[in-house]
């Protein structure tokens, strides 16, 4: 797969913080949690930091603090996005964990329950109580990736979501089990970046919340071989 092929990047962006991230609530998928003052500002900063990005699919989670994330970048590439052009998904394997029970609590309570420390060593044997399993969320979330992939039309996927699916989309690329991904950071307002154009996905970018992208990283341009680490953007050729 290494001549002759248009790369595909995936762009993942966590939401931004909200306010129940501010008060220490885990929010799971409780409706009506929007973006706090600093998440408003990052969605600002993040509609500078992605630039203009040529997509072919843009998938959101049903929850607010997503749409709200995004909305800044949109009005200021193109407003006709905003009315489907090219379609902007609603996608519920985007969604946040559905951690049942523990949904709305504080993370400081729930920090005391044994399960907490489960979750963090083997997740991937969690059910949360009357919720969801983290195995489930991980092949939802795949799913998704794979569906935005099979859209036909150049450009990119950008896919918008939460924490734990960001992290769970990473670890699948990257061939880590579940139970590692807890090792894996993704802060609110951050951009990772995933190139699927090769027999196995690399990763691009994890985690950033400060700088802006390079604009050449999204040009059409044809996949080739990484040797020694890579030489940067100018190391892949455009297509003509």
């Amino acid at each position: 797969m290494d001549r002759g092929m248009a790369v595909t990047l995936v762009i993942l962006i966590r939401h931004a913080h909200s306010s129940a991230n501010g008060s220490g609530i885990l929010a799971g998928r409780t409706a009506g949690v929007h973006l706090s003052p600093l998440g408003k500002m990052q969605a600002r900063k993040l509609a500078i930091r992605l630039g203009d990005i040529p997509i072919k699919n843009l998938r959101l989670s049903p929850l607010e603090r997503c749409a709200e994330t995004i909305a800044p970048w949109l009005r200021k590439t193109d407003p006709d996005l905003l009315n489907a052009r090219p379609p902007i998904q609603i996608d519920p394997d985007l969604a946040e964990v559905d951690y049942g029970l523990w949904s709305g609590k504080k993370l400081r309570a729930l920090a005391k329950d044994p399960l907490w420390k489960v979750i963090q060593e083997s997740p991937s044997s969690v059910t949360f109580p009357n919720g969801e399993s983290m195995i489930a969320m991980q092949e939802r979330a795949n799913r998704s990736v794979q569906s935005a992939l099979s859209k036909r039309g150049r450009g990119h996927v950008v896919l918008v979501s939460h924490g734990d699916v960001v992290k769970s989309i990473i670890a699948s690329a990257l061939n880590m089990h579940l139970d590692a991904f807890q090792r894996i950071v993704i802060d609110p307002a951050s951009i990772s970046i995933l190139d699927y154009s090769a027999s196995m996905p690399r990763l691009l970018l994890m985690n950033d919340s400060l700088s802006k992208l390079n604009p050449d990283l999204f040009e059409r341009r044809v996949a080739r071989s990484v040797i020694g680490g890579g030489s940067g953007t100018s190391e892949r050729k455009k297509v003509n």
